[in-house]
């Protein structure tokens, strides 16, 4: 057993102050910079290179001066477009790869895509293909139903673009609706 005044003279003892390499935090936190924005880099060189292999699409339309009568509206989230049946296949080109805020306007002639601080764009009915609901797109997945998906054909390429309500209630009557008009469409050019 040790004494009491033995523990009482190793607990007095002086510690000297830990040392502190001032050089050696600097450097790595310069060089924790320096990583982190070559990463920013080289996800920024991604997007745009993607954004250059894409670069055969066509550019988007804008609406009409007469668009016709809202038959729906709604206003959401735009969550990005892809290859159709390729959910994480991001399309970039024109500003279709921006999420942002939306207001859709479905008329006879087609829907219009209105995005404040990103491109707007206009999708004719007759390229419309299907809505349906889904639950992820670009990376982005939410809750099973969550997300109105429009696949749309734009310069030979089947696309789908993911849209979410600020009323998800809403989604059911936009699929049911655009795919009336879709099978409408459809049924008239095979008439001819």
């Amino acid at each position: 057993m040790t004494s009491l005044p033995h523990l009482t003279y190793v607990a007095a003892e002086q510690k000297s102050a830990e040392v502190t390499d001032w050089a050696a935090r600097v450097g790595w936190l310069v060089g924790l910079a320096l990583f982190v924005a070559l990463i920013y880099w080289l996800m920024r060189e991604g997007w745009k290179w993607r954004g250059t292999l894409q670069g055969d699409l066509p550019q988007l339309l804008a609406a009409p001066d007469e668009p016709g009568a809202a038959r729906l509206t709604m206003s959401g989230r735009y969550h990005g477009s892809t290859t159709a049946g390729q959910w994480l296949d991001r399309i970039v080109a024109h500003g279709l790869g921006t999420r942002s805020r939306v207001e859709l306007t479905l008329t006879d002639a087609g829907l219009d895509v209105v995005r404040p601080g990103a491109a707007d764009f206009y999708v004719p009915l007759e390229a419309l293909r299907e809505a349906r609901l889904d639950k992820g797109i670009a990376g982005k997945v939410l809750t099973e139903g969550g997300l109105l998906v429009v696949t749309w054909e734009h310069g030979g390429r089947l696309l789908d673009s993911g849209f979410r309500s600020d009323r998800a209630a809403e989604h059911n009557e936009w699929v049911r609706t655009l795919n009336q008009m879709i099978n409408k469409t459809t049924e008239t050019e095979g008439a001819r």
